[in-house]
């Protein structure tokens, strides 16, 4: 197996093919009851599984055979010949990124440093997250509300499908998926009471700090 079994997002970004699923960072009903053992089990045993399958058929005796998947991220966003590929592949890092934007006990106060950076790009936790609620329940279809820092200031982007920041400059410090399968079985068509939920007692800020740097 290659360092992507590790689970962790810089290291999956650095791994090369032949992909492994990266495991959860934690057991699938330590998030219950926002969100359910049974979510998780699709979620990551089957739809991030299958782009990880799928990205290594993709992959398999072209260029791109031996590069990272940041390389291959990187190189293929916004050509339209090589959109499986870069769908394939952000959905990859995506999904493990996403993994680690939440844990148990989540939500809540931010550590210091980054409350303080909050503050300073928002004015408030508060209003930090009601555009992270903004960005995710007006994703028209299926995307991403991320947390990002553009220089020395954090901001708050939606992103379409597999879009991600990793291709616009800006350095990504924790995501909500917002596609159906994230929330569906739990919260039908209730996206917004899935991120409210999610936001409250699942962010993990401590991630995003990290990612910070």
């Amino acid at each position: 197996m290659n360092n992507m079994s590790k689970g962790d997002p810089s290291a999956v970004l650095q791994a090369t093919p032949p992909y492994d699923l990266p495991p959860l960072p934690y057991d699938e009903d330590a998030l219950d009851p926002v969100i359910s053992a049974k979510t998780l089990n699709f979620h990551h045993g089957k739809h991030h599984n299958s782009y990880v399958n799928t990205l290594n058929d993709l992959v398999k005796g072209t260029e791109y055979a031996d590069r990272s998947l940041e390389e291959i991220i990187t190189g293929t966003g916004g050509q339209a010949d090589k959109a499986k590929i870069f769908n394939n592949a952000a959905q990859v890092w995506n999904h493990s990124f996403f993994w680690h934007s939440l844990r148990s006990g989540g939500g809540g106060e931010p550590p210091a440093a980054l409350k303080q950076k909050i503050e300073a790009s928002f004015d408030s936790v508060d209003a930090c997250c009601k555009e992270l609620k903004s960005a995710g329940t007006g994703q028209f279809g299926s995307g991403w509300a991320w947390l990002v820092m553009d220089g020395d200031t954090l901001k708050v982007i939606k992103t379409p499908n597999a879009e991600n920041p990793l291709t616009m400059g800006v350095k990504p410090l924790l995501t909500i998926d917002v596609w159906e399968h994230a929330y569906y079985l739990d919260y039908q068509n209730r996206r917004a009471d899935f991120l409210d939920a999610v936001i409250d007692k699942l962010l993990n800020w401590e991630f995003a700090l990290e990612n910070m740097g």
